[in-house]
């Protein structure tokens, strides 16, 4: 079940597979591109690295579900005390929540497969078929790890496409202090979200839903795709559904179709106000709602990451 971008929960190795009552415990976001950048366009020493660090975020989402497991019923006595949990029914006050938290899951995330691929390539997989293969592959390769921690410790380890709302700019940040500014890479005020091909890469919107629909399927904790259209399309659904096919065909579990909504506080006009001013009343009061990693919000809400994000998107042609 969908039950937003990034809060996907399906199997379940300790009890029933059902979408209710249950959720994600802990998630850790892997920094792809920091690990690219340490490799020196060396794929080989890249997954080497990979495993490393895999092997590490999962033996420390092991040790988070061990000390959530030292909880008592009483320490959540509205979910856990009242049975809101799957596997909690039945337990007392004084008892662990171990026997219903094994239900919940732990994710492991990824963040900048394009700036990835362009320090191990040169280029990001919307430019480049190989760079593309290599992405899948580098995904593929996560899930495996993923997969493999589910078997070892017996609990729903998986596997998610993390938007990245603040990690986005901290990241990058960091990696920028350390390696310096590093073109397609770290030249920016963030890393792009999970597996997308960047904002700012002019591409069709055909293409764009058949390349990253490819990664869709190894995102078993959540993953989403956006498409950029340049106003509301109300006039034109027979494109919507073309669209909405499209990724239907090119196996996208979730999808978004972001346009820009403008609303003028002052004289209530609505469209796209692309001036400072409304172009009926001369208002600066206007309200621009745009997506941000998989809500709407307001853009005076986005942080200085996603704003700098939200000003180099471009529409797919």
């Amino acid at each position: 079940a969908y039950m937003g971008c990034r809060t996907r929960v399906m199997a379940n190795r300790r009890g029933p597979a059902v979408t209710t009552k249950r959720g994600n415990l802990s998630f850790t976001t892997l920094n792809l591109p920091r690990l690219a950048i340490k490799a020196e366009r060396n794929i080989k020493k890249f997954f080497s690295l990979l495993d490393e660090v895999t092997e590490l975020t999962l033996n420390q989402l092991y040790h988070r579900f061990k000390v959530q497991c030292r909880l008592r019923v009483k320490d959540i006595p509205f979910v856990m005390g009242q049975g809101l949990y799957m596997g909690s029914e039945d337990l007392k006050p004084g008892d662990s929540i171990e026997p219903a938290i094994v239900n919940g899951t732990l994710s492991v995330g990824v963040i900048g497969l394009a700036e990835t691929l362009v320090a191990l390539t040169g280029y990001h997989h919307g430019q480049n078929e190989d760079s593309q293969t290599l992405g899948v592959e580098i995904m593929e390769h996560i899930k495996e790890k993923v997969d493999e921690a589910c078997e070892r410790f017996d609990l729903n380890y998986t596997f998610l496409a993390t938007p990245a709302e603040g990690l986005c700019k901290r990241f990058v940040k960091i990696d920028r202090q350390e390696y310096g500014i590093i073109p397609g890479v770290t030249d920016r005020e963030y890393y792009t979200n999970s597996f997308h091909i960047p904002v700012y890469y002019p591409i069709s919107i055909f293409d764009k839903i058949r390349l990253e629909g490819k990664y869709h399927k190894h995102f078993d904790a959540g993953h989403i795709s956006y498409v950029e259209l340049p106003s509301p399309p109300q006039h034109n659904l027979q494109a919507v559904e073309k669209l909405l096919q499209h990724m239907s065909d090119c196996d996208m579990g979730y999808a978004g179709i972001n346009y820009p909504v403008d609303f003028c506080c002052s004289c209530n006009l609505l469209g796209v106000i692309d001036e400072r001013q409304c172009p009926r009343c001369g208002s600066s009061d206007i309200r621009r709602v745009r997506r941000i990693t998989g809500y709407l919000s307001t853009i005076d809400r986005f942080n200085d990451g996603k704003l700098a994000e939200l000003k180099d998107r471009i529409p797919h042609g």
